[in-house]
Formats: C-alpha cells, sequence, structure tokens
C-alpha cells in the first residue's frame, strides 16, 4: 500500500462512525495513484489521480470522524413563538429549523388550473 492508504489497524479514536470510516478506508486504497499519477481501480478508467472516488473517500473519512459539540439550545424568545405550535424539535440546533422560520397555515386552498 502507498503513503496515502489508510490502515483498518490506524483508526483515529475520534471516529465515531467505524463503518463509514472501514468503507470509505476501503475506497481509499483502491484508489491509489501508480507512478504516472494515474488512478489504478478499473473502476477509474485511467482517470487522473485525485480521482473522483478517492476524493469521496476523503470526504467520507472526514464525516466518520465525531463533530464538535453543539452549542446548547437556547429558549425561544417571544419574537420566535411559541416552540409548541410549530411542533417539537423545531429549535434543535441539528436540524436547524426555528419556529421563525416556520410558515403558517393556509385558511384557503389554492386552485390549480391547467395550462
Amino acid at each position: 500500500m502507498s503513503e496515502t492508504s489508510t490502515d483498518r489497524a490506524d483508526r483515529p479514536a475520534e471516529v465515531t462512525d467505524p463503518l463509514l470510516w472501514g468503507l470509505s478506508a476501503a475506497v481509499a486504497d483502491a484508489h491509489q495513484p501508480d507512478d504516472d499519477q494515474v488512478c489504478v481501480s478499473p473502476s477509474c478508467a485511467g482517470a487522473a489521480w485525485p480521482c473522483a472516488a478517492w476524493n469521496n473517500a476523503q470526504e467520507g473519512l472526514r464525516a466518520a470522524r465525531s463533530l464538535p459539540p453543539a452549542p446548547p439550545a437556547e429558549a425561544p424568545t417571544p419574537e420566535q413563538g411559541d416552540a409548541t405550535v410549530a411542533g417539537p424539535g423545531r429549535d434543535d440546533p441539528l436540524t436547524g429549523w426555528s419556529t421563525a422560520l416556520v410558515p403558517a397555515g393556509r385558511a384557503e386552498r389554492l386552485a390549480v388550473t391547467a395550462a
């Protein structure tokens, strides 16, 4: 293996998704450059290295590591409205939903016409 490959025994401690990390590492290992900087994988058919698959594998390796801690959730202000009206989880910092961004319900129906 080349120096750009990743060995399963060398999995970093901050990896929170071992399956994603292992699959990404296997793809990265399969898509190594030859002496002419061409990907050796038959699925790349002579593509220049780094190929798309190797780049995607690197993104998977980054995604498999732990995320920084999320900021603590704050209570909604009166301007944001009542969180119970918008539904549970609307002010969740992981989803990015805010009660101020949820559209109000429509009382009237919209008519659909054929062009």
